[in-house]
């Protein structure tokens, strides 16, 4: 059996799931574990953990994360992605300053509501198996921390940042609440995850 931590490309269209279920074919062994899910449609950085190392995955998980995301403004969907079903559109008439002045808003603490299309569980049931059968329930809000956003690019509606933040943070949703906040809605259009602790993409 081996022991250890794999630093894994998670490429779109995987599950975390299935991304662990290929490895157990690959390696011949059915301890393996991930540190936390990405996204299907997200890509980058997943380390799994192999045999005694699976200890690590709650450790591992907890670590501060770096993603790049592009966000498109002007609607807003079930999934808080391009994924979803448009729910409301709108023109984005804001300037590219305001844009920024937004955007920059969410760094430090805030209190995000996960979205209903995530893998977190309320009273036993995963919310995105809810969301898929057309319930909706209340979330709680939880404390996240986004340590900085850099703006890469801005070519309105879509802008490109890179963020660092806490365990939890859901990209998607500070995508939501930064249209929100600028009264245009807002999703996620891509995101690839350049690190988790100490393991980076390159």
């Amino acid at each position: 059996m081996i022991n250890g931590v794999i630093n894994i490309y998670k490429e779109r269209g995987f599950t975390s799931h299935d991304v662990v279920a290929k490895l157990r074919g690959i390696l011949k062994q059915k301890k393996i574990g991930h540190t936390g899910t990405l996204d299907p449609e997200a890509e980058g950085v997943l380390p799994v953990c192999l045999g005694k190392a699976t200890k690590l995955c709650d450790l591992l998980a907890g670590h501060d994360k770096v993603y790049e995301a592009v966000m498109l403004l002007g609607q807003s969907t079930d999934t808080q992605d391009t994924t979803g079903t448009v729910l409301e559109s709108a023109t984005v008439t804001a300037s590219e300053e305001e844009v920024r002045e937004a955007v920059l808003s969410f760094e430090g603490p805030y209190e995000q509501i996960p979205p209903m299309y995530s893998a977190l569980k309320v009273n036993g049931q995963k919310l995105c198996d809810l969301a898929r059968a057309g319930k909706e329930v209340e979330r709680k809000a939880r404390p996240v921390e986004i340590y900085e956003i850099q703006i890469e690019e801005i070519y309105l509606p879509r802008v490109r940042m890179t963020v660092s933040c806490s365990k939890g943070t859901y990209i998607r949703t500070l995508c939501h609440d930064i249209g929100e906040k600028l009264k245009c809605h807002g999703c996620m259009e891509s995101l690839l995850r350049t690190r988790v602790g100490r393991f980076q993409l390159k």
